[in-house]
């Protein structure tokens, strides 16, 4: 019997653009260019491994978003998986993690799954607890943060690394992981593989496939919310120090001053 993973995967705005919150205090998704979250590429490449060492496996990528989500599902079909389930509603606005996890879980249900894999956090909210809620709301174990994980028999098996100490842990299937950064770099897609995903099964669902109602999920089922919202302070000139002669010592009084020695 097939091996059917589902690989959840957000698109994030970029870090590197000018990010800021809209007129409703949401993440302004709209003025920012968006790709998929870095974290969440280590997910995909896991999923990759195990079903190489799988008799036989099939991976699913999941995303709930906006249209322009669908790069970020090409994105990780380019890497290797076989198929995507994009889950887009206008009622889906404003969606706190709490909103996330019913509609990811009620997604993975209507798909199929016996291992659910997850990254660390996304780029943008990075609460990190997403794993843990769809493994709640899906009533199966949890084996989060693992820098390494491996399927056999149907168990999952992996390594969470903390400070002190490594654990070695397992869980039987159906479960749901999640994989952190040192879990292995992720591939880059091949121009064979950009190729190939524009072929790949990109499914399309909205609330009413999942039997959802609007009030349970948006800015109006959000358990969380923004009150206020202040722009960063721009960043000083600073101070500068002409050396005259004197330039150790004004610098040595600058630093005492700002307490740094």
């Amino acid at each position: 019997m097939s091996l059917r993973i589902v690989v959840t995967v957000k698109y994030v705005p970029d870090a590197t653009g000018d990010r800021h919150f809209a007129d409703d205090l949401t993440v302004d998704r709209d003025d920012v260019d968006g790709l998929l979250s870095e974290l969440d590429e280590y997910a995909v490449e896991q999923a990759l491994q195990i079903a190489d060492e799988a008799d036989d496996a099939e991976i699913t990528v999941l995303t709930v978003g906006p249209e322009d989500a669908k790069d970020a599902l090409r994105k990780a079909l380019s890497m290797g998986a076989d198929k995507a389930i994009h889950v887009e509603d206008d009622d889906l606005h404003g969606t706190d993690i709490i909103g996330t996890s019913l509609v990811l879980a009620k997604a993975i249900e209507k798909a199929g799954y016996d291992l659910v894999i997850s990254g660390m956090a996304s780029t943008d909210g990075t609460a990190g607890v997403v794993p843990a809620l769809l493994a709640e709301r899906l009533g199966v174990p949890q084996v989060t943060l693992l820098s390494e994980v491996s399927v056999a028999d149907g168990v999952v098996r992996g390594r969470r690394d903390g400070d002190a100490a490594s654990e070695q842990l397992e869980a039987s299937l159906p479960a749901v992981v999640s994989v952190t950064d040192q879990s292995g770099e992720a591939r880059y897609p091949s121009f064979k593989g950009i190729m190939a995903a524009k072929k790949k099964p990109v499914e399309a669902w909205d609330l009413s496939d999942l039997d959802l109602e609007a009030a349970e999920v948006g800015l109006e089922g959000a358990w969380t919310k923004v009150d206020s919202a202040t722009e960063r302070p721009a960043r000083s000139a600073g101070t500068i120090v002409k050396d005259e002669g004197e330039g150790g010592k004004q610098l040595a009084e600058f630093l005492a001053g700002q307490k740094f020695i």
